[in-house]
């Protein structure tokens, strides 16, 4: 393999990919995310709830511990001296437990700050993720759930290229009424048809994810 360009696994067209750290500010950081009563709403199980700190940082160990990839989705850094520069949302691909890692399976999930939403930053770190997922983890499939209000959600995974594979009819309750659970996944084949063409295309370098961020 003959990589041109510098290879930084954990940096996309506009966005750096960073560990979870144990500091005040990833704590804060986690906290605003978590306590967001929107995003919660469109994207969790759990029933809706004012956010403890106590909750949030059980959820920032998980993911910084827990998952084959837990990552800060980041700004550039300003200076060549900084790793990544502002936070602006937590993606991960979720592990299984160990007697069921040879399936090689995985799913993502993904939030984006409130003030930084609409700009394609969430699109950008899923197609980035699934680069990481098939090309550096080794998997084989990629899930990807949506509520079947948030059609959005619904719209950009199909764009994407992930195929719709079954529904969990009326799954979520929410705001009065019940909603499908949409399940969504991606084969490492699928994903490779979409990005394939030069080398460049495969490799993330300082220029771009893959595949032309799939023409966004």
């Amino acid at each position: 393999m003959s990589v041109t360009k510098p290879f930084d696994p954990f940096r996309s067209k506009r966005l750096v990919y960073r560990a979870v750290e144990d500091t005040p500010e990833d704590e804060a950081f986690v906290y605003s995310i978590q306590r967001d009563a929107e995003a919660q709403s469109g994207a969790s199980y759990g029933l809706l709830r004012p956010e403890s700190k106590r909750s949030s940082n059980k959820f920032k160990e998980h993911v910084a511990e827990k998952c084959i990839l837990g990552a800060i989705v980041c700004l550039p850094p300003a200076s060549k001296d900084e790793v990544a520069g502002k936070p602006i949302g937590i993606v991960c691909l979720k592990a299984n437990p160990p007697h069921f890692a040879h399936h090689r399976n995985s799913d993502i999930s993904i939030d984006i700050a409130r003030e930084y939403r609409g700009k394609g930053y969430g699109t950008e770190a899923i197609i980035w993720s699934l680069w990481y997922g098939f090309q550096i983890a080794g998997l084989h499939r990629i899930e990807i759930h949506a509520f079947s209000f948030n059609t959005g959600a619904v719209r950009l995974y199909e764009r994407l290229g992930f195929k719709e594979e079954g529904r969990l009819r009326e799954r979520m309750w929410f705001y009065g009424g019940w909603h499908d659970d949409v399940v969504f996944g991606i084969l490492e084949h699928e994903w490779r048809e979409i990005v394939k063409g030069s080398q460049e295309n495969i490799i993330i370098n300082k220029d771009r994810v893959s595949g032309s961020d799939y023409n966004n």
